[in-house]
């Protein structure tokens, strides 16, 4: 029988994924430098997680920071993860192309969902730094994506839950809706009621110490502490979609 209500979380690394698993997530968006917004993770990372996962495993195919306006390049290398993606056996890929004014990219995005099947492929945040979502939703179902991924186009999606509704009903169940940012233990019942989605995104992250007893504090951004999904924390949250 089919879960009413999906938990994915966002895994920024292979212990971060096995915390997933034994959290009782459905399954991970697999990703590295999750500080910066997520970016493709390595090859050696994307098979160790893919032999230690029995749920499901999306791999983020965004090969920088910053903008969503990709080079031929770069669109190049999205093209050769996709496929690396598929011949580690991933469940799916997560995607997110915008041309230079703001909308979706129609033909890139076409061209990369076609390459990933018969993989699942769900377009992410990048549709929150687009010009108009109602658009932007319409040429993402004729892309063929699966599932959106979206804050609402605010910074949380409690805060978004407005326009997430919006979508939802929008969607009418061509495509599914999935919120995602800032969505943890203590509001995910909240924004199940505010949203009408039934899947929903979380890091779930807690701050892990680093196990250094040196360090040079005249060196910045060298060292220091690291994130970690928490298995405590999911399984909270799974609990809570399960008696809802």
């Amino acid at each position: 029988m089919n879960k009413p209500y999906q938990l994915e979380i966002c895994a920024n690394s292979v212990a971060s994924a096995l915390a997933a698993q034994e959290g009782g997530a459905d399954r991970v968006e697999f990703c590295q430098n999750l500080e910066m917004g997520g970016t493709t993770p390595s090859l050696g990372q994307i098979w160790l997680t893919r032999a230690g996962l029995k749920i499901g495993m999306h791999v983020l195919i965004r090969p920088r920071a910053g903008d969503f306006l990709y080079s031929d390049l770069e669109v190049q290398e999205m093209k050769a993860d996709i496929m690396f993606c598929k011949e580690a056996r991933c469940d799916g890929v997560v995607i997110g192309l915008l041309d230079a004014d703001g909308h979706v990219d129609k033909e890139r995005t076409s061209e990369l969902v076609a390459l990933a099947r018969p993989m699942h492929v769900t377009f992410h945040r990048a549709f929150d730094v687009c010009r108009d979502p109602f658009e932007a939703l319409e040429v993402i179902i004729a892309c063929g994506c699966d599932r959106l991924l979206t804050s609402g186009m605010e910074n949380t999606a409690f805060a978004g839950a407005d326009l997430i509704k919006k979508l939802v009903a929008q969607a009418a169940g061509r495509i599914e809706i999935m919120p995602g940012s800032g969505i943890n233990e203590m509001n995910i019942a909240q924004i199940v009621g505010l949203t009408d989605a039934t899947a929903f995104h979380s890091s779930a992250k807690i701050m892990l110490p680093s196990g250094m007893h040196y360090t040079n504090e005249t060196v910045e951004g060298m060292g220091g502490d690291t994130w970690i999904s928490s298995k405590e924390k999911i399984r909270q949250m799974a609990d809570i979609l399960k008696s809802l």
